[in-house]
């Protein structure tokens, strides 16, 4: 029968192995001396906050995730534009939009010049964050696991977007 101390002693072996482990899958130094980029749309922390409702600034503005099955623009098939909650800048059209089982609306393709892409390596894995090309709100990620033409799944948070009917 385990101890309490060895029960915490190897709580906090366990603690230290994993800030260990994280720093490795992490941005390194020379990502992190990247110079931040430049959005169009600038705003402070305390405007974003005002703008956005709480779960849109936990996703928009902190990269959140929100739950899956949990947006109603899964639901969504009239014809229109998924535009940036954050800015309004038009990303998608409902055309390249389909369902791909996961929770979180899908597109197989951004409008031209309506996102950017970065390297994301949190959670131990390296993944392609997409992010609105005005403000640079943080929108979802992209995955290679997608439909034709491109066969790819930008795999996008719901309260990141904002649908707008033709």
């Amino acid at each position: 029968m385990k101890s309490r101390r060895n029960t915490l002693l190897g709580l906090g072996a366990l603690s230290a192995w994993l800030a260990g482990a994280r720093a490795l899958f992490t941005s390194g130094p020379a990502e992190a001396a990247a110079p931040a980029r430049a959005y169009e749309v600038s705003k402070t922390d305390v405007e974003w906050k005002a703008l956005l409702r709480p779960d849109q600034y936990a996703v928009l503005r902190k990269a959140g995730t929100e739950r899956p099955h949990s947006s109603p623009l899964n639901q969504e098939k009239r014809a229109g534009t998924y535009r940036c909650a954050g800015c309004a800048l038009p990303l998608f059209a409902s055309s390249t939009k389909y369902d791909s089982r996961t929770g979180w609306p899908s597109f197989w393709k951004p409008l031209d010049q309506a996102v950017v892409e970065e390297v994301d390596r949190t959670l131990f894995m390296k993944r392609t964050e997409v992010l609105c090309r005005r403000c640079g709100g943080h929108l979802g990620h992209v995955f290679n696991d997608g439909p034709r033409p491109t066969g790819l799944r930008y795999c996008m948070n719901g309260v990141a977007l904002s649908f707008a009917a033709a």
